[in-house]
């Protein structure tokens, strides 16, 4: 049975959607299409979009968007079942049921589309999702575009009877049946006027994060599943934020994070994953020196030092003031 669910949550708007199918796309693979139980247009998006999923155990994940973003009728989805799963994906592959209601957030795109020449596409299994909408949008306009989609095998790699995957300027590779694929062979010379846009398992964007040393800067682009693991902290020194908008300040000693003790003072920073993938409390910077410690932000960006991720980033500056 279905419980009705709030349409807000504190902090971010919040929809309320039904789970209108559930569709295998491989072996291992569900699909899952939401839309609104009044029948009304969703919200627009764009290529490289996710929303955050709350599910009826309680368990909250983030996910891409995989459908077209000028069919606004739905939002689609799809979940890969994890051999040791966190509460999300064996809860989507075991218990969900079409009609069920959901808590969702509006889609957020840390994962843009630019505009290029040129773009090499790069997907390792689930990893295809986010890559749909923007091969379909980069085709559509006309720009040039190649993608490799690598997996362990060919039965569990979904999409694979979509227009995208099986276009001429696709290549499949199954693990068990084709080998491995030479990554720096199969995409050669990258100029400035290419992306390299990327999304599967981190021995994956690794691989191309060490490829990309000789690019030119902002070629490559990346989008994780899960956090980097974390290094020290440049610095466990104790530092006070400035929220400006607020007039509060607070001192975040080491072990906690910015967004914890904004919290406590009672500033509500809309949050989700604590982990600094989601993008959900990034908040913009002021002043004040930071120690990214995201899965988000390219290098050009922590460098601009613009913004941060307030539930795992730092300050190794005393004072670190905030737009918020």
């Amino acid at each position: 049975m279905s419980i009705p669910l709030p349409t807000t949550a504190p902090g971010a708007q919040r929809l309320t959607l039904r789970v209108a199918e559930l569709r295998f796309e491989a072996r291992d693979v569900v699909s899952v299409l939401l839309c609104d139980p009044t029948g009304i247009a969703l919200d627009e998006w764009s290529p490289g979009a996710h929303i955050d999923v709350r599910f009826g155990n309680g368990v909250e994940r983030q996910y891409s968007l995989c459908s077209d973003p000028a069919d606004r009728s739905g939002w689609r989805f799809a979940v890969l079942r994890e051999p040791v799963s966190r509460g999300g994906s064996s809860y989507v592959h075991d218990s969900l049921r079409p009609g069920e209601l959901l808590d969702v957030s509006l889609p957020r795109n840390n994962f843009e589309l630019a505009d290029a020449g040129n773009y090499v596409f790069v997907a390792g299994g689930i990893g295809i999702t986010p890559l749909l909408p923007m091969i379909r949008s980069v085709a559509a306009r006309g720009a040039a575009w190649r993608l490799a989609y690598l997996g362990g095998s060919a039965e569990r790699m979904a999409f694979t009877g979509s227009a995208e995957v099986a276009d001429g300027n696709s290549t499949l590779i199954a693990g068990d049946r084709d080998g491995r694929l030479d990554l720096a062979g199969w995409i050669g010379a990258v100029g400035a006027d290419t992306r390299v846009y990327a999304c599967g398992p981190e021995r994956l964007l690794e691989a191309l994060e060490s490829l990309s040393t000789g690019w030119p800067t902002g070629v490559l682009r990346l989008e994780r599943f899960q956090a980097k693991a974390l290094s020290e902290p440049l610095s466990t020194e104790a530092f006070e934020v400035e929220a400006r908008r607020s007039g509060v300040t607070v001192r975040v000693e080491n072990g906690c994070s910015v967004l914890d003790m904004l919290e406590r003072a009672g500033i509500g920073v809309p949050s989700s994953c604590l982990e600094g993938v989601c993008g959900t409390c990034e908040t913009d910077v002021i002043d004040g020196d930071v120690d990214h410690r995201d899965s988000i932000l390219s290098p050009d960006e922590r460098e601009a030092n613009e913004t941060m991720m307030i539930c795992v980033s730092r300050a190794t500056s005393s004072t670190l003031v905030l737009d918020i």
